[in-house]
């Protein structure tokens, strides 16, 4: 998509589309979040509505890793190489592994949801797990934003000129 376009303007502002795009899902991603993880009473947790709503929650949350992975931090690195910008791409091989380990904790909180949600005593074990997951969130989203502030918005002023 990005690819046929002809300036740098046009090319690196699709950019911006694509990351608004993305952090509208992180939007959506935080308010399921806080939909399924703020049930106080604990024993409406095997409710078929909450289960629908962590289903749901997992769907956004995946989609939302996936398109982080394959789409937007693709198009970072292509712009940070693009403008040569040493430090940006230095700044994403020090936080993409940390990125990494924050997905893997994602996907494996993913996986194992409907074993949690089977059991028979798990609502003290499932609210760990959401408290847990909702501090990885916080960690990714922050990691997403220095990487966003490292290889775009640091390049907004040569896009705008060009």
């Amino acid at each position: 998509m990005l690819e046929n376009c002809k300036s740098v303007k046009e090319r690196w502002g699709g950019v911006s589309k694509i990351l608004d795009g993305w952090l509208q899902q992180r939007q959506e991603l935080i308010v399921e979040f806080c939909t399924v993880s703020g049930v106080h009473d604990t024993s409406s947790l095997h409710a078929k509505d909450t289960s629908e709503g962590l289903r749901h929650f997992c769907e956004l949350m995946v989609d939302y890793i996936s398109a982080g992975h394959f789409e937007v931090y693709d198009h970072l690195i292509q712009e940070a190489e693009e403008f040569n910008d040493g430090k940006g791409l230095e700044v994403a091989r020090r936080l993409y592994p940390e990125v990494s380990k924050t997905t893997e904790q994602v996907l494996a909180f993913n996986d194992n949801f409907d074993a949690v949600l089977s059991t028979q005593d798990d609502s003290p074990s499932l609210a760990r797990e959401l408290s847990k997951l909702g501090e990885t969130l916080v960690s990714r989203f922050e990691l997403e934003d220095q990487l966003i502030e490292s290889l775009h918005y640091s390049h907004r002023e040569l896009i705008a000129s060009a």
